[in-house]
């Protein structure tokens, strides 16, 4: 049994933790907000980035549609970008996306397909290492970077963009957590390269899947020309699209580190009042023990 400082000692210990916990819940929730209205702030520009896609690719000819909407007609390499956080104390919220993208890659990999991985976050790098060590080719680290911006996207979207004009993969697909509440995160995987929301049929033409287009009978005049500004808007895209995943998972990441740290805050609380009564009961107990030594000793006198 626990002696009586010990016991204290405990006590003092869970408290100082408890501590520790709530204030890095009222830091998530501070960050949370921040975090939460970037987010949802970029979803109508990348959702609209989709939607001009679709409209422009009905101007030009399939000939000349960029590769990267289009792809180029191989399934057989598949590059894998896994972006997750760069510390825990967040839950669940790392394992999720490591969980969804371990099967992923091992589906493609059970059908003879080759996986090149690139991990954005530590958390995913050091989750996925020991399975699939040999397929990575490439980690990002943004632990030195308080503030998710456009040029960690574009950096992201740039090794993406020359891997692909390399002939290094065919298809690239995206895994991130999106966003829902504090206590919903989902794992999402989208495929970025070709562009899976543009599908060309015999005739060259496209057919939106998820895309709301503009009205057909609007009419637009492009300059330089449509090609020239669909070959830079496609390059744009991906760039986007990373960066709207980067703002998701920085909202997510604090979403279940809030709810993770008044999770921990409360059983902290809980393991208190269970040590208190413990320490009550053991003090009461060497008191009364205390009290007959000394009634006997007088008796016996």
């Amino acid at each position: 049994m626990a002696s009586l400082k010990d016991l204290r000692d405990r006590i003092a210990s869970v408290k100082a933790t408890q501590k520790i916990t709530k204030a890095m819940q009222m830091i998530a929730a501070t960050r949370l907000r921040r975090a939460q209205a970037a987010a949802e702030a970029a979803r109508p520009y990348s959702q609209r980035m989709a939607a001009v896609l679709a409209n422009i690719v009905d101007n030009v000819e399939l000939a000349d549609a960029p590769k990267l909407l289009t792809g180029n007609g191989r399934a057989e390499v598949h590059l894998v970008v896994i972006c997750t956080a760069e510390r825990g104390l967040c839950g669940g919220f790392n394992m999720q996306i490591i969980r969804a993208a371990r099967d992923f890659i091992r589906s493609l990999l059970h059908n003879g397909k080759t996986v090149k991985i690139i991990t954005v976050g530590k958390k995913g790098f050091d989750g996925l290492k020991s399975s699939f060590g040999k397929e990575m080719i490439e980690h990002v680290d943004f632990r030195a970077v308080k503030h998710i911006a456009y040029a960690n996207a574009e950096m992201i979207a740039e090794k993406v963009r020359t891997l692909f004009e390399r002939g290094e993969f065919d298809v690239c697909t995206l895994f991130y957590s999106k966003f829902q509440s504090v206590i919903s995160q989902v794992p999402t995987a989208a495929q970025i390269v070709p562009a899976p929301q543009l599908v060309f049929d015999a005739a060259g033409k496209t057919q939106s899947q998820a895309v709301e287009k503009q009205a057909a009978t609007a009419f637009y005049e492009y300059e330089p020309d449509a090609a020239t500004i669909l070959k830079e808007i496609a390059s744009q895209n991906i760039s986007v699209q990373i960066f709207q995943a980067l703002l998701e998972n920085a909202a997510g990441e604090m979403g279940a580190k809030m709810t993770a740290m008044d999770n921990a805050t409360r059983n902290a609380g809980e393991m208190i009042d269970k040590l208190s009564i413990s320490y009550n009961r053991q003090r009461q107990a060497q008191i009364t023990t205390e009290l007959i030594e000394i009634i006997a000793g007088a008796e016996a006198l």
